[in-house]
């Protein structure tokens, strides 16, 4: 089903590879910034999809919305309908210790959640709790930022289906360990293991949520490049 009701792409428009931040302004910055000769292949409801090529591989840059669902129904059609491999999210993420500063990067080697997206696939058994990143991309991405010599984390993280909420998500992240608090990587680990593809959650620290320290909407808009040099290079 091709175009979808939420990509006007055409198959052979979309990249085998997929960066994928939240915001659609940030994937017209990465793909202005990083991609030769990017093409807008999707605008549907704006969410902004740009095709190009770096350090000539080809590349989708292309946003998935804020939460579970959003960035559940983008990457299913992406992964079942379109043929792509590989999914990288590159996004925001609240820090629930000093020990992740704001700027520095962490990879998601699994994403921990409550959310019902998980209840969707039941009858695969599938429960609240943890899904595994792909192994593989794990290692490159820790090899690769090592190389270019980013401050990162690489650990476990909290997929919370809510920004507001009655419940403690730094307790729940101080209990299990997680590094910190974003909206979208179950899913996303989720619709790849379905779909025998891999994936990966890069995020930067935007925010220190116990401290109630955050950056300006500008610098999350414009001010995580590294995470996305850190995504395009560890895939070519």
């Amino acid at each position: 089903m091709i175009p979808t009701p939420h990509n006007s792409a055409t198959e052979d428009q979309i990249a085998k590879t997929v960066i994928m931040p939240g915001d659609p302004r940030r994937s017209k910055m990465i793909a202005e910034t990083f991609l030769e000769n990017p093409v807008l292949v999707n605008d549907v409801r704006g969410v902004q999809g740009y095709t190009g090529t770096y350090k000539g591989k080809r590349f989708t840059v292309m946003a998935s919305g804020m939460g579970q669902p959003s960035i559940g129904l983008y990457t299913y059609e992406l992964f079942n309908f379109y043929n792509v491999d590989t999914i990288i999210r590159v996004g925001s993420i609240g820090a629930v210790s000093d020990r992740t500063p704001l700027r520095s990067i962490i990879i998601g080697r699994r994403a921990y959640s409550e959310t019902n997206y998980l209840m969707f696939y039941r009858n695969n058994g599938n429960k609240c709790g943890f899904v595994n990143a792909d192994e593989s991309l794990c290692g490159k991405a820790a090899a690769t930022a090592e190389r270019l010599g980013l401050t990162y984390n690489i650990g476990d993280i909290f997929s919370s289906d809510t920004y507001y909420s009655d419940n403690d998500d730094v307790a729940t992240c101080l209990e299990n360990n997680l590094l910190g608090v974003e909206m979208e990587g179950v899913a996303l680990y989720l619709n790849a293991q379905r779909a025998g593809k891999k994936a990966l959650v890069i995020c930067t620290v935007s925010n220190n949520i116990p401290a109630g320290i955050e950056l300006p909407s500008e610098d999350r808009q414009n001010g995580f490049k590294d995470m996305a040099r850190l995504a395009l290079e560890m895939s070519l």
